[in-house]
């Protein structure tokens, strides 16, 4: 039993330990390392977007370490936790409930991309009330009401919202004219579907668009011939495409060439980065991808450069994709949590998340690094890339935008 004797001569001897460079009693309760995991593809269909997520998530572990790790922890170093979600939904599911089993000291994670591993995987993360930030899409992720779900993008039926006018207001500037008639070729993942839902119900009939053409398949893609016979056959002002395999947006943009309506003949704006990955300029020709837009929730911008060509001299990536720079984003994040909680403690992280407030954001677009009751980050934007000279640049927003946006006069 603790005397006020001994508590007084406890006490007494704190100066002389700390003379001893010895630890005091409450900083030798801090932990060395904190682990944060990290819940992404790195085999199967999605393995190369869950490969770029690493390396975002090292990136940050490293630099946040190399500042003094956790100061609130006594310098604590984090420790990444890596998880292959597969490329199933099951697999995903299955590989979250390994992570918190077998993981059960992880204050937080990242992952899944693709969204419909995502509402899996944190159906399992949610039961175990451990923290997930997300850089996927749906709103159904953070429309259910569970409260350790924290979305870092814009999600799809915003970005659709935001995307839209924007792509008018481009081609009305390069054209005269407002487009009149669009085409969708979506597959029929989580996220794509959630974009193309406010498009067909609401927005387009709000900008004066009218759909000739709407097709939804199931990736990944054996053929694209009968979707871009339909394209052909209707002659659109636009074609919104959303695949989310890379080999599928190949496979749409070779048939659009093969047909004679690529290199911007009709102007191609897809979601997602699927195809802007350098893999595509690998097997297409910088000539035939030029023009070609995609709205993603976020990309390595203007402000950025730094940590682009460390991303570029260290896994040699030519530019850093969404998966990059949302993942190490999210890692500052958590880091950021964690120094407001001062505890290794998932509940005082997830505490700690709903209620941070740090401005601006500066490797996501747009909005706060603040989420609201739902979990969204607060007023997330999003950036539209270009293929220009075999490059995705970012055209939109004006503050994050490395060069104008191009359009196709037919």
């Amino acid at each position: 039993m603790t005397t006020r004797r001994s508590l007084t001569r406890n006490l007494a001897a704190l100066p002389a330990l700390a003379a001893l460079g010895l630890a005091f009693p409450a900083a030798a309760q801090n932990p060395a390392e904190v682990k944060v995991g990290l819940l992404v593809p790195l085999s199967g269909l999605y393995a190369r977007p869950g490969q770029v997520m690493k390396m975002g998530a090292e990136m940050a572990i490293e630099h946040i370490n190399a500042q003094g790790g956790i100061k609130a922890l006594g310098g604590a170093k984090l420790k990444l936790v890596l998880l292959d979600s597969g490329d199933t939904v099951e697999k995903a599911k299955n590989a979250a409930q390994r992570m918190v089993a077998q993981e059960t000291d992880l204050v937080a994670a990242s992952g899944s991309y693709l969204s419909s591993f995502t509402l899996a995987a944190t159906e399992v993360t949610e039961r175990a009330s451990l923290p997930m930030l997300t850089l996927s899409y749906s709103d159904l992720i953070t429309d259910r009401g569970f409260k350790y779900v924290f979305q870092t993008s814009a999600t799809a039926a915003s970005q659709a919202e935001q995307c839209l006018p924007e792509v008018m207001k481009v081609a009305e500037k390069a054209t005269g004219v407002r487009p009149k008639t669009v085409a969708i070729i979506t597959d029929n993942t989580g996220a794509s579907v959630a974009s193309v839902k406010p498009m067909r119900e609401r927005l387009l009939k709000e900008h004066g668009l009218t759909l000739v053409v709407d097709e939804t398949f199931t990736p990944p893609l054996s053929d694209a011939t009968p979707l871009i016979q339909k394209v052909r056959a209707t002659r659109p002002d636009l074609l919104f495409f959303l695949p989310t395999v890379i080999s599928d947006g190949k496979l749409i943009m070779e048939k659009m060439n093969e047909f004679g309506l690529g290199q911007a003949r009709i102007p191609m704006i897809s979601f997602g980065i699927a195809i802007a990955e350098p893999e595509i300029l690998k097997t297409m020709g910088a000539d035939m991808l030029q023009g070609v837009m995609t709205c993603v929730g976020s990309w390595g911008s203007k402000g950025h450069e730094p940590l682009i060509a460390e991303l570029k001299a260290k896994y040699g990536e030519p530019w850093m994709t969404q998966n990059g720079i949302s993942t190490y984003a999210d890692m500052w994040v958590v880091a950021a949590a964690l120094e407001k909680a001062g505890k290794a403690d998932k509940e005082a992280v997830a505490q700690a998340l709903r209620t941070l407030d740090l401005g601006p954001s500066k490797y996501y677009p747009g909005g706060l690094i603040k989420f609201d009751d739902k979990g969204r980050r607060v007023n997330a934007g999003l950036t539209i890339v270009q293929w220009q000279s075999g490059v995705p640049n970012t055209v939109f927003p004006p503050d994050l935008a490395v060069s104008q946006a191009i359009w196709s006069k037919k």
